[in-house]
Parts: C-alpha cells; sequence; structure tokens
C-alpha cells in the first residue's frame, strides 16, 4: 500500500467522527455561505462605486455615499459570519479529536500485554499528544477556510462568467497549475513528514525514560551519554523536519506567483478588450474582476500554506489509526463463567510457551496445586517464573496445553472475573497521583474506613500515614507529598489486603523494606494468604521456608518441586545450590 493510499484510508476513517456534528457542519455552511456571498458583494460595489469617480468634478456623491453605506452593512454581516464559522469550526476539530483520543484509549486498555511490552511507552505517549495536536490544529485551519471559502469560489466563479468569458477563461487556466504544484509537493514531502512524526514520538520516548529515572542517571553518570543520544535524535528530527518543511514550504511561493501571474494577464487581456472596443467593461469592472479573481484563487493558495500542517496531522492520523488496527486481546470462548466462587485448585497441564515463535520458554509443564497451597517460585533471571504469572492471568495465552481453575479452562472464564481474583504485589510499586485513600481502595471503591485501618495497620503503614498532613486524605505523586519506595511497597502490600482477592500472586513484594519490616509484613502476608492459593515468586528465605511446595524453575522447566526441608537433602540439586549461593548468610 503506498503512503498516498495510506494518507486516504486515514482520512476517510476520520470522516465518521467529522459527521457526528452534522448541525454545526449545517450551520458552519449556511453562515460560510451568508459570509461568503457578503465578501463577494462587497468586490461588487467596490466596482460600482469606482465607477461613480469618473473623473476630476465628475464623482456621483449621493451614489458612493449609498454604496459606501451599503459595503459598510455587508462587511458587518461578513465578519460576524467568519467569527462564528470559526467558532463551529474550533468545536468541531476539537470534539471530534476528543472522540477518536477517546476510542484510541479506549482501544489501548483492550489490547494484549504483549502491545505494550514491544512499544516504547514514550511513543505510545506521544499519538495522544503531538500527533493528535497536530491533527486538531490542521483541521481548525482547514474549517476557516473551507466553509466560506467553498461559497467564496462558487459565487466568484459566476460573477467573472457573468461579466467576461474571456478573462475567466484566463483565471482558469491558472488554477488546475495550484493543484498541481500542491499535489506534486505533498506527494514527494510526505514520506518526510511520517518520518518527521517517527522521530518527534522516539524523542517523546526517551525524554519519558530519563526524565522518570533521574536519579540512576546522576548515579551512573549517564548525563553525557544522555546528552548524546538525545543530539542524535533532535539531529535525525532536524534533517527530516528540514528536508520535509523546506519541500512544503514551497508550495505556497510557487502558488503565489501563478496567482499574481494571473492577475498581469488579467490586466493585459482586459486592457486590450477594452482597447479594441471588444468589450463592455468599465475600468471599475475590471477591477471587481480583478478582485474576483483573487477570491476565487484565495482559497487554493490559504490551502497550500497549510499544506504543512496537513501532510503533518495526515501522518499524525495515520500513527493513531495504527493503534486502532491493532488486534485486541483474544475473544472471549462463546461458553463463558465467571470466576466467582473460587476454591482454589489450579492444575498446568501440558503448558508450552514461547513469547517468539522460534524460541520455546515453557515445554509441556505440569502441575497440580491443591487449594489453599502456597507456591514458592525460585531461579535464575529468565528463568520463566514471572511468565508462569502472566499464564496465570492471561496476560499471554499458552502456545499449547491447558491451565485449569477449579476444573475449569482459563480461557472458559471471563478476563475481568479471572484477574479479580488473583491479588498482585508487584515489585516495581505504581501509585497513582491522588490521596492515599483513593490509593489503597483502587481495587475495592466501597471498602470502609474500617476495613482501611486494617489493612493498613497488617502492613505496617498506618502509623506513617496518620502523621502525614491530612492523614488518608494527603495528597501523594508529582504534586503532593513524596514518599520513599518501601513505604510505596507497603501501601500496594495494603492495597491487595483491602481487595480481598481469593488468590494471590506476591513478585518480590518485600525487595524494597527493610529486614524488621519485611519480618512484620510476613505476618500479615501469612494471615492475608491463609486458606487461600498463593503464588510467591524469588522471596527472601523466610517466605521461600513457609511455602508448601518451591518450584524450582530453569530456561522454562520445573527442575525439582518440594518442601524447603526436601529440597535441601539433595546436595547437588539446583536449590540446594541456590540456597548457598543467594539466600546462606
Amino acid at each position: 500500500m503506498t503512503q498516498s493510499t495510506h494518507n486516504k484510508s486515514a482520512f476517510k476513517r476520520f470522516i465518521p467522527y467529522l459527521k457526528t456534528y452534522k448541525k454545526e457542519i449545517t450551520l458552519a455552511l449556511a453562515l460560510g455561505l451568508s459570509g461568503g456571498t457578503a465578501t463577494v458583494m462587497m468586490t461588487l460595489y467596490i466596482g460600482k462605486a469606482i465607477d461613480t469617480m469618473v473623473g476630476l468634478g465628475q464623482v456621483d456623491l449621493n451614489s458612493l455615499l449609498t454604496i459606501l453605506a451599503l459595503l459598510s452593512g455587508i462587511l458587518i454581516v461578513a465578519t460576524f459570519s467568519q467569527w462564528l464559522v470559526q467558532l463551529l469550526g474550533n468545536r468541531m476539530a476539537y470534539l471530534s479529536i476528543a472522540e477518536l483520543r477517546k476510542d484510541t484509549f479506549a482501544h489501548l486498555n483492550q489490547l494484549p500485554i504483549n502491545y505494550y511490552d514491544q512499544h516504547p511507552h514514550g511513543t505510545i505517549i506521544s499519538r495522544f499528544t503531538n500527533d493528535l495536536d497536530v491533527v486538531s490544529e490542521a483541521c481548525v485551519a482547514i474549517f476557516n477556510n473551507l466553509f466560506s471559502g467553498m461559497t467564496i469560489v462558487v459565487i466568484s466563479l459566476i460573477s467573472m462568467l457573468r461579466l467576461s468569458l474571456p478573462l475567466t477563461f484566463v483565471v482558469l487556466i491558472a488554477t488546475p497549475l495550484i493543484f498541481f504544484i500542491s499535489w506534486l509537493v505533498a506527494h514527494t514531502s510526505q514520506k518526510r513528514f511520517q518520518a518527521q512524526q517517527e522521530i518527534v514520538g522516539d524523542i517523546s520516548g526517551f525524554i519519558n525514560e530519563i526524565v522518570g529515572n533521574q536519579k540512576i542517571v546522576k548515579a551512573f553518570q549517564y548525563e553525557e551519554h544522555s546528552e548524546k543520544r538525545f543530539e542524535a535524535l533532535n539531529h535525525s528530527l532536524q534533517n527530516e523536519g528540514q528536508k520535509a518543511q523546506f519541500a512544503s514550504s514551497l508550495t505556497n511561493p510557487l502558488s503565489r506567483f501563478i496567482d499574481h501571474l494571473t492577475y498581469i494577464f488579467i490586466g493585459l487581456v482586459g486592457g486590450l478588450l477594452i482597447l479594441n472596443h471588444q468589450t463592455s467593461l468599465s475600468v471599475g469592472m475590471i477591477s471587481s474582476f480583478t478582485i474576483y479573481a483573487s477570491q476565487f484563487s484565495k482559497p487554493f493558495i490559504e490551502l497550500s500554506g497549510i499544506t504543512t500542517q496537513i501532510q503533518t496531522a495526515l501522518a499524525g492520523l495515520e500513527r493513531t489509526f495504527a493503534i486502532l488496527d491493532e488486534p485486541l486481546e483474544q475473544a472471549e470462548e462463546k461458553e463463558i463463567y465467571q470466576l466467582d466462587k473460587v476454591i482454589g485448585k489450579i492444575e498446568f497441564k501440558h503448558v508450552s510457551f514461547s513469547y517468539l515463535p522460534d524460541k520455546p520458554l515453557i515445554t509441556d509443564f505440569n502441575l497440580t496445586i491443591i487449594p489453599g497451597e502456597t507456591i514458592a517460585i525460585v531461579g535464575k533471571t529468565g528463568a520463566g517464573k514471572s511468565t508462569l504469572v502472566n499464564l496465570l492471568m492471561r496476560f499471554y495465552d499458552v502456545t499449547d496445553g491447558v491451565i485449569l481453575i477449579d476444573s475449569r479452562p482459563l480461557a472458559s472464564y471471563t478476563r475481568e472475573s479471572l484477574r479479580k481474583s488473583f491479588g498482585m504485589v508487584l515489585q516495581d510499586t505504581w501509585l497513582f497521583d491522588g490521596s492515599i485513600r483513593d490509593n489503597l481502595t483502587f481495587g475495592n471503591p466501597k471498602a470502609s474506613d474500617e476495613e482501611i485501618r486494617q489493612a493498613t495497620k497488617a502492613a505496617n503503614i498506618h502509623n506513617f500515614i496518620q502523621k502525614l498532613p491530612d492523614g488518608y486524605d494527603t495528597i501523594i505523586g508529582a504534586s503532593g507529598v513524596k514518599i520513599s519506595e518501601g513505604q510505596r511497597q507497603l501501601l500496594t502490600i495494603a492495597r491487595t489486603m483491602i481487595s480481598d482477592p481469593k488468590m494471590l500472586i506476591l513478585d518480590e513484594a518485600t525487595s524494597s523494606v527493610d529486614t524488621l519490616t519485611e519480618q512484620t509484613i510476613q505476618s500479615a502476608f501469612l494471615t492475608m494468604m491463609e486458606g487461600k492459593t498463593s503464588f510467591v515468586i524469588a522471596h527472601r528465605l523466610s517466605t521461600i521456608r513457609n511455602a508448601d511446595k518451591i518450584l524450582v524453575m530453569d530456561s522454562g522447566a520445573v527442575v525439582e518441586i518440594g518442601s524447603h526441608d526436601e529440597l535441601l537433602k539433595l546436595q547437588n540439586g539446583a536449590y540446594h545450590q541456590l540456597y548457598h549461593s543467594q539466600f546462606h548468610h
């Protein structure tokens, strides 16, 4: 598919968002008609005004004053109409983009996790900000020219035909040349604009990473390297942007050059017709015709002047619709169940999985977990520990085999009810900008104050919260109180307790807290995990020792299964080696 075809497709797909505002479009067209008509009428009366001034002492003052009064009224109508058209154009542009942005965000929320794993987050964010912003700006510019411009073009053409067919023919020869130049430049430079928007996305992603990780940047003295990387990206943007802007900037001056040549030919041909007595046109009417020609070509000239905006907007639309073209999570099965009354029996039967087709990670994995058991998963980095969690939560679907919960395949449950049944505490803490209370009730908005206090006390964070300026209503985040990583971790643990899930996944959940706090949390975990099927990934020794079963993974395969004591008895076993190399102090 060519770039031109991509652009047409993106434009066609955007039209339904504009059709939502049919009333605004109808009103804008009506106002454009009145404003355009008023503008063309001004041209007619300017010519008549000129004809009232034949020469020195030969001025028809009464007629001139009447015409000037009419011109004043027409000017008011034209100005007011144009102002309302601009208001309506702005409204349609920004509301239609708001709808597109909303649909894109809703689509993003339904995309599988692998989309986020494969695309830089900064690039995704750039499509919501940079790309859609340029689309809305281009829409405003087009609408402001379109509604009045269409009317002016039609009425100017009719008026020119009525005045002089030969002079109109001169204007109509020049107009296709303006169209051809605009098309030629747009066709040759569109790839540049697409590349420019891609680099803008890359820069946005890079800045997002560097700004969000300034502590690490400074700790590793990465400032100079980051500046060099940014300079390289910025230089690429400068090159592509300069080439795109240069090519596109040729459109307007070339169009104006042809337009000005047209005026010269109108004057030349009109003068020859008058001298040869081949026309009844007066000097005033020749002046009016010249203005008509200017009005006729003005919308095309203005359109060529915003070619850069239009091309950038088309590139932005294409990148946005690329998100909407991403396939959603695999559709639910026809026979679907709600995972409400969870027993907690989980079975892995001949499960195989790979992120890439030619690189298998988990092969023929089998495991049965009794309800209420605590399963610890240990192994080296890349062994497949977190992959098991991804499969349990259906962030990824198994390549082969089946995972059963309470004797039914995972795929037979709705994703919403399945994921709601698991409580997750991850190593990477996530809290949004807002009050502590809002963050704690993220998974259970209906939680009572007593439930919140019980959870925070169990997570050993209640006393800290009470000491904050506004207690549970204290705002945290970029514009609020800054809290330590350990405190953030404690809040996420309390949040999971409040959501009261039926099964638990704890992934390095105490990695950011000190040993003393960890002991308190472990006690809270044991209370929370009581009677619930739980998965504990690569925890410290204390949690692993308490697990009913320990899975030792290596390269996607479970190489050992057993209790802490059982596995330590295997002198040359993988767990024995891990214990002595990592956990034994």
